[in-house]
């Protein structure tokens, strides 16, 4: 099974011999590769709506792991016992959407070793809500594959209950991929910040408004913020 750039990015972040439990698996790319590749010792792929999960099947059957990885129609974890698994993977969805499921499965959630989750939309409030919950964000990834920017997490439950020390900018744009000054974020940065500062200029030229007035307030905190970001790949490594 070949895998897309951001697929392959969220298998990876999948430990060896884990258990893990696929929440809309869509085609059941995941499942495969992992079993295929003996990353994990067991895969239960879920999904919400029958179709995708039909579809899954048909794949799983394919390539011949029938009896190998288990389907099971599913809204989020519900379908999914406390300790079945010690793994969760949430991609491709919304942000908001992934938080709904890690609360409403909170008594799955609270015996596992770790959440692999890739949001499409408003990343920053899925890193704060983990963050809030007693998990610590261990490793982020970053991929651009077809224009298109990709963050994945791996988060596991925290040694210490306290939060972690977050700035606005780490939660916004990934402590970890700051930290270990990821090129693919550095390229969505400078694109970040030549499409606000395009924005800014144009606004300029217009006869001052109100609503201009707070759209250019707007967009020069959003400027400030993202070249703080930049600020971390201007540190010398042995800082």
């Amino acid at each position: 099974m070949e895998l897309s750039r951001r697929l392959y990015a969220v298998a990876s972040l999948v430990t060896e011999g884990a258990s893990v439990a696929d929440i809309g698996t869509d085609h059941g790319y995941i499942p495969i590769y992992l079993v295929q590749k003996q990353i994990a010792s067991k895969v239960i792929a879920l999904d919400i709506n029958g179709g995708p999960l039909e579809r899954a099947k048909m794949h799983i059957i394919g390539h011949n792991l029938k009896g190998k990885i288990e389907t099971r129609l599913s809204d989020g974890l519900q379908a999914v016992e406390p300790g079945e698994v010690d793994t969760i993977i949430a991609a491709g969805m919304g942000g908001g959407l992934i938080i709904r499921i890690l609360e409403e499965g909170r008594e799955v959630v609270d015996q596992l070793k770790a959440c692999v989750l890739q949001p499409q939309s408003e990343i920053w409030k899925v890193r704060k809500f983990l963050l809030d919950q007693g998990m610590d964000i261990i490793d982020e990834d970053m991929v651009e594959e077809d224009g298109k920017f990709y963050t994945m997490m791996r988060a596991v439950p925290a040694i210490r209950r306290e939060s972690a020390k977050y700035t606005e900018c780490e939660y916004i744009f990934g402590k970890r991929l700051l930290e270990k000054r990821s090129p693919v974020l550095e390229r969505f940065l400078h694109r970040e910040l030549a499409i606000r500062e395009d924005i800014f200029k144009e606004l300029s030229h217009h006869v001052e408004s109100e609503g201009a007035r707070l759209r250019k307030d707007e967009i020069r905190r959003d400027i400030m913020i993202i070249s703080r970001a930049l600020g971390y790949y201007c540190i010398r490594p042995e800082d």
